[in-house]
């Protein structure tokens, strides 16, 4: 398989993860502050007014205007809403989790990742029952709880790695590595070829694009059961299994020098310029990441083709496969004062803005439709759709995670293999045992064993 371009890069859809869908009304557990039942929510019948307060982690389409563009169409559609007032949070993860320890988290935002299962009712109003969300939606069981669904995601992502197309050919780079062993001979034939570049850009300061690496579970293996499977694997750092294979690499190219000089001094907006400018060759980031690099190449007198898209180096009988999944899901403060114009956001949002095709995403619509740009990507590799967690257990890996204090969705966790592979403080073995044996502590604690 030749490297190709975002227009020819690689998967096909394989596995399970229900197909979800929008339900008009509110699923009624909690109301206003709180208190159940007190508002309507279908947008048909409340008729959505006044203002709206909408956080949002997409800075770039706040400074850029298309915001404001998406709430002129909106207020086009619902005349009776006042102002529309976007927040664009940097830190958005950070930042929201501080404002949710007060009442004042927006009217809508997008739910982070620090909010485990059991905990959503506490924060967000119910959008409907999660068989009725299924009916219209994808991807929302990671975001229900109890039979109730509480956001609804913007856009699905497809996980690889996006990468400079001439970078790679220029090394001599004609095929898609097939082993994390390929994959790291390629970064060494690219800083042969090209010594004053980042191979890979962990973009270590901002932290949170490392988290981008744990979605790669299930994806290595092709299992949509990898992570509910995780719950009574006492030792998932090993054995060649997802976890292992994923900060296998992370730490070899870390410690093998193919990646940039000084982790601590990474720019993420940079990096965007530097990736189409040829000063980075890869960066291991979801599809939503395309059109952010394509726009810097654009910007920097590049075609927008020298982006290219690539799947995780490994494959299952001789398939890659590749996580599709929903990015941050929509929901509603559960203290709003307007969840009827919330809730007409959303749905417009989802329904009408066309962001998830300008993303060059999958849309969270079943039967939305696919960005031409990513449709050559989804012939050729394999998707996995994660399987929600069996009923009664939504919370069970967020339990573990959490009790083992590894925390696999935060940055931390990762910037710890990557310490460690500068410094040579663990060796990757050591790393692996300390893991497994947290993980196996955590899942006997939880489990009352």
């Amino acid at each position: 398989m030749l490297l190709t371009r975002t227009t020819r890069t690689a998967v096909v859809v394989a596995a399970t993860a229900a197909m979800l869908g929008l339900a008009a009304c509110g699923g009624g557990s909690a109301g206003e502050g709180g208190e159940s039942g007190a508002q309507d929510m279908d947008p048909e019948t409340c008729g959505p007014a006044g203002d709206l307060t909408v956080l949002t982690w997409r800075t770039d389409l706040v400074e850029d205007g298309t915001f404001d563009d998406y709430v002129a169409t909106f207020k086009e559609a619902y005349p009776e809403i006042g102002d529309v007032d976007i927040q664009g949070i940097t830190d958005y993860e950070g930042e929201v989790k501080t404002r949710m320890s007060t009442d004042d988290y927006g009217d809508v935002l997008a739910i982070p990742g620090s909010v485990a299962p059991d905990q959503l009712s506490q924060f967000f109003e119910p959008l409907g029952e999660l068989s009725e969300m299924q009916t219209q939606y994808r991807w929302v069981e990671p975001e229900s709880f109890e039979g109730l669904s509480y956001g609804i995601p913007v856009v699905g992502n497809v996980m690889g790695a996006v990468y400079n197309v001439e970078v790679f050919e220029s090394a001599g780079v004609t095929d898609f590595a097939t082993t994390p062993e390929e994959f790291l001979s390629d970064l060494e034939a690219v800083k042969a070829a090209h010594p004053d570049i980042a191979p890979l850009y962990t973009n270590y300061k901002d932290g949170w694009p490392l988290t981008a690496w744990q979605s790669y579970a299930g994806g290595v293996s092709g299992d949509p059961e990898y992570t509910n499977g995780m719950t009574t694997d006492e030792a998932p750092w090993s054995g060649g299994g997802d976890m292992e294979v994923i900060d296998g690499l992370l730490y070899d190219v870390v410690a093998q020098g193919l990646t940039e000089a000084d982790p601590t001094t990474t720019n993420w907006e940079q990096s965007k310029q530097m990736l189409a400018t040829g000063q980075i060759g890869v960066m291991m980031l979801g599809s939503w990441a395309i059109p952010q690099m394509q726009d810097a190449a654009e910007a920097a007198g590049e075609t927008r083709d020298i982006i290219g898209y690539m799947p995780f180096p490994a494959q299952v009988d001789g398939t890659f496969h590749a996580v599709a999944g929903g990015d941050y899901n929509l929901a509603i403060n559960v203290h709003s004062s307007n969840k009827c114009a919330a809730r007409a956001w959303i749905d417009w949002f989802n329904h009408e803005s066309g962001f998830s095709e300008s993303q060059i995403g999958l849309s969270p619509l079943v039967d939305g439709p696919v960005p031409e740009s990513l449709q050559a990507f989804i012939d050729q590799v394999e998707l996995v759709e994660m399987a929600p967690a069996p009923e009664g257990q939504e919370s069970l890996f967020s339990d573990i995670d959490t009790e083992s204090g590894i925390l696999t969705t935060s940055p931390d966790y990762r910037m710890k293999i990557v310490d460690d592979a500068r410094s040579g403080a663990r060796t990757k073995q050591q790393v692996f045992d300390d893991l497994n044996a947290a993980w196996s502590e955590a899942i006997q604690a939880v489990s009352g064993g």
